[in-house]
């Protein structure tokens, strides 16, 4: 059952990623937080998204603009090893709050909490409008570079901050793509390293299979959804999947899930 939710998921969420302004991360992570810890599950998620990056590498690096990749990579993909230990310090807090419900205990931890908050926010960001038309000067973006690396690094949410400050920045629309897809990888990469012990877990390890299914799913669906719906624009789906991702948060956040 697992692997048949967590494929469809990912591709699906590959595939809505080209409508619904949300990244394939902010969609998979909840899905994999329903079968495993939330930290794991962010570890998991990142080793599909680092997959799916390092394609999409493949495809526009060519077109990155190199000067920015520095001026707002670096920046990220150092603040992503501040924000992958944060998670790690925060996996390990003891539960905030303990309740019965219908007889059944449930528990707050810091993580879930934590970044049920961030999901919910970088959601909300991504959906609503006057967040993408919102320009920012071209000197602050090595701090953008700092911030989207670390909310990478904790959470897996780094597009909305990136896309904030790299829409104004006088790219081109492939450069923006080649770019953006480059400091991604990198952030991915970064935060991978720090998630070496959660890598070699059992519950990674002993579901490899799980990943590189996920992963071909997650291909298959950004392929298809481009093939058939490249150009199109589904703000019904935005709202489905805002408010989809919403409920999760409560869902992770109160430790029902």
């Amino acid at each position: 059952m697992n692997y048949l939710i967590i494929c469809t998921a990912a591709l699906l969420a590959s595939g809505l990623t080209l409508f619904s302004g949300f990244g394939l991360g902010t969609l998979l992570m909840p899905v994999f937080a329903i079968f495993f810890p939330v930290e794991v599950a962010i570890a998991q998620t990142a080793l599909v998204h680092f997959a799916n990056n390092l394609f999409k590498v493949w495809l526009f690096s060519r077109r990155a603009d190199w000067h920015i990749v520095l001026l707002f990579g670096l920046p990220a993909f150092l603040a992503s090893f501040a924000g992958a230990t944060v998670l790690l310090w925060l996996a390990d807090l003891a539960p905030l709050y303990t309740y019965l419900l219908n007889d059944r205990q449930f528990m707050i931890h810091p993580v879930k909490l934590v970044v049920a908050l961030l999901m919910a926010g970088f959601s909300a960001m991504e959906l609503y409008p006057a967040a993408k038309q919102l320009a920012i000067s071209r000197k602050y973006i090595p701090a953008g570079g700092l911030l989207s690396g670390f909310f990478g690094g904790l959470s897996g949410n780094q597009g909305a901050f990136r896309s904030v400050f790299l829409l104004k920045s006088g790219l081109n629309k492939e450069a923006f793509i080649g770019t953006g897809v480059v400091i991604a990888a990198l952030v991915d990469f970064s935060r991978l390293t720090v998630y070496a012990d959660l890598l070699g877990s059992a519950e990674v390890v002993g579901n490899l299979p799980l990943i590189l299914i996920a992963t071909l799913a997650a291909f298959i669906g950004a392929f298809v959804g481009s093939r058939l719906l490249r150009k199109v624009t589904l703000r019904a789906v935005q709202v489905l999947v805002a408010v989809m991702l919403f409920l999760i948060a409560i869902l992770l956040g109160s430790g029902i899930i």
